[in-house]
C-alpha cells in the first residue's frame, strides 16, 4: 500500500522534490494532504495529486491536527526555516515519521530542543540532508571506507555559489535577511558541515570561521543607481546583477527554479511585472540582505583530521569542488562534472567496485609513476552530459529511502535528527566564531 504523505510548504522542495516523487512512484507514495498560505501553490501540487478539496490547508496547523482523521501515514516539513522548529514540535506530537527539511532549526536552543522532545517521544525524525545521496559523495564514501587511500588527513570543500545563485538566493531571495532565515552558514553550507562531519567519523574538536558582507552594500551601488533594476539603472549593460538580463534573456526557456518563483505568469510580459513589483528587480546593492556574501570554515577533529569549508557569491560556476588527502592517496572532484581523480600512492593499492560511477581512465602521475584513475559519477541525460536535476540524483535517492525505511523492519534511511545534530551545531559553531573573531573549543559549542 502506498504511504499516504501530508506535505506542508509546497514551494520549490515540497512540490518539486517530495510531491513529484510521489507522483512517479504512485505505488509507493501519495500526497493526501497539503499545505501552504498561497493558494496557487498548493492547488498546483494538490489538483496533480488529487488531493481532496478538504485536505488543502492555508495552515500547516490544521493538516496537522487532522492527520490522524486524514489517515496520513507521515508528514513532510518544507516550510520557510523559521517555521521549522513549531511545525516539527507539532508533527512530533502525531507519533508519525518526518521529513524535516533543512535545517532542522535556525538557533541552537531551538536544535536542542527539538532534539529533547524527539528522544523523548521516540519520534522518528529525518533530515533532508541530499548531499548523502547523491553518487559523487556517496562514490568518494565508498573510496574512503575502502582503505584505497589510507587514513584521512586533510578535506577540503569549496561551495561556489555562482554569482547569479548568490543575488537570486541570498540578496534578492527568501534566505538573505537573518530575521527571516538563518546565517548563510546554516541556510546554505548545513549541508557541506554534514558531509564533513559524516566522513570524519567523530564530533570536532574545534571550530573556528571568519567572514563578512564585503560586497553586496549601498555603498557598492553604481552612481545614481535606483532601488530596482528596471527604475532606469545607469549600469544596467555592466552591472552582472541587472534582474532583467538574468530572468528574462539568460534564463528565457526556463520556467522552473529559480524563474518560477517569480509567479505564475512566466510570459516575457509577466516577468517583466514581476520585476517592477516584486523582490527579484531589487537593486542588489539596495536591498534589506544582510547574510554574509563569503565565509571560511576550519574544523579540526580529535584524530588529527582537519577540515576546510569555503563559500563564496564570487564565482563562476555554481557546484561544489572537494579535495581529501589521505596517508595512501588523494581524491579530488568536481560535483559539476561529476568528476573525481583518485591517486593511490601505494603500487599494491585497488580501488573498491564502485556500484555508482564508472572508471574512464587508468594512467600514471608523474614525476612517481604512481597509479591514478578517473571516473564519473552521477546520473547523465541522453545525451550522455551530467545531469543535475534533482540535486545530481540526491533528491530521488532521500525520497526513496525515507519511503523504504518506512515499510521496511527497521528502516533508516541514514540521515536521523541525532545523526545530523552534529552538522547544525557545526554551523552554529562557525557562526559564533566569526561574530566572535575566536575559535570555538567543541566543548563550549
Amino acid at each position: 500500500m502506498a504511504i499516504r504523505l501530508g506535505i506542508m510548504g509546497t514551494g520549490a522542495r515540497g512540490s518539486s522534490a517530495y510531491g513529484r516523487w510521489a507522483l512517479e512512484h504512485p505505488d509507493r507514495a501519495a500526497v493526501a494532504a497539503v499545505a501552504d498560505p498561497l493558494r496557487r501553490r498548493r492547488d498546483r501540487l494538490a489538483d496533480e495529486a488529487g488531493v481532496a478539496a478538504a485536505h488543502r490547508y492555508p495552515d500547516w496547523r490544521d493538516l496537522v491536527a487532522d492527520a490522524a482523521s486524514i489517515g496520513l501515514d507521515a508528514l513532510v516539513i518544507a516550510l520557510p526555516d523559521r517555521l521549522h522548529l513549531d511545525a516539527a514540535l507539532a508533527a512530533v506530537g502525531t507519533g508519525l515519521p518526518i521529513l524535516l527539511e533543512k535545517p532542522a532549526a535556525t538557533t541552537p536552543e531551538d536544535l536542542e530542543a527539538l532534539a529533547a522532545a524527539a528522544r523523548e517521544s521516540k519520534a522518528r525524525i529525518w533530515i533532508s540532508h541530499v548531499m548523502r545521496y547523491q553518487p559523487f559523495w556517496r562514490t568518494i564514501r565508498a573510496v574512503v571506507d575502502s582503505g584505497a587511500i589510507g587514513r584521512l588527513v586533510t578535506m577540503r570543500v569549496e561551495e561556489n555559489i555562482g554569482f547569479w545563485h548568490y543575488a537570486h538566493s541570498y540578496v534578492r531571495g527568501n534566505w538573505r535577511n537573518l530575521a527571516t532565515a538563518s546565517p548563510m552558514v546554516l541556510a546554505k553550507t548545513c549541508h557541506d558541515l554534514d558531509v564533513i562531519r559524516w566522513f570524519a567519523g567523530e564530533a570536532p574538536a574545534s571550530v573556528a570561521s571568519a567572514g563578512s558582507l564585503r560586497y553586496f552594500r549601498p555603498e557598492h551601488a553604481p552612481e545614481g543607481a535606483p532601488d530596482r533594476c528596471l527604475d532606469g539603472c545607469p549600469a544596467a549593460d555592466s552591472c552582472p546583477f541587472y534582474a532583467p538580463r538574468y530572468y528574462v534573456e539568460a534564463l528565457a526557456d526556463t520556467d522552473a527554479w529559480p524563474v518560477a518563483l517569480l509567479g505564475d505568469d512566466l510570459t516575457p510580459e509577466g516577468r517583466m511585472a514581476a520585476l517592477r513589483e516584486g523582490p527579484y528587480g531589487r537593486c542588489v546593492f539596495r536591498s534589506d540582505n544582510d547574510v554574509v556574501d563569503h565565509q571560511q570554515t576550519v574544523v579540526a577533529f580529535p584524530g588529527g583530521l582537519t577540515a576546510t569549508l569555503s563559500t563564496s557569491a564570487f564565482t563562476g560556476q555554481n557546484t561544489r569542488t572537494v579535495r581529501l588527502t589521505g596517508t595512501a592517496g588523494e581524491i579530488a572532484g568536481n560535483l559539476r562534472t561529476g568528476a573525481l581523480e583518485v591517486d593511490l600512492f601505494s603500487p599494491a593499492a585497488v580501488l573498491p567496485v564502485l556500484t555508482e560511477a564508472r572508471v574512464v581512465r587508468r594512467f600514471a602521475r608523474a614525476p612517481m609513476g604512481h597509479q591514478a584513475v578517473e571516473v564519473r559519477s552521477g546520473p547523465v541525460d541522453a545525451e550522455g552530459e551530467p545531469d543535475h536535476r534533482g540535486h545530481s540524483g540526491g533528491d530521488e535517492a532521500l525520497v526513496d529511502a525515507f519511503i523504504t525505511a518506512l515499510t521496511a523492519p527497521g528502516g533508516d534511511p541514514g540521515t536521523s535528527l541525532e545523526s545530523s545534530l552534529d552538522g547544525h551545531r557545526m554551523a552554529f559553531a562557525a557562526e559564533r566564531s566569526r561574530l566572535e573573531g575566536r575559535t570555538i573549543a567543541w566543548e563550549a559549542a
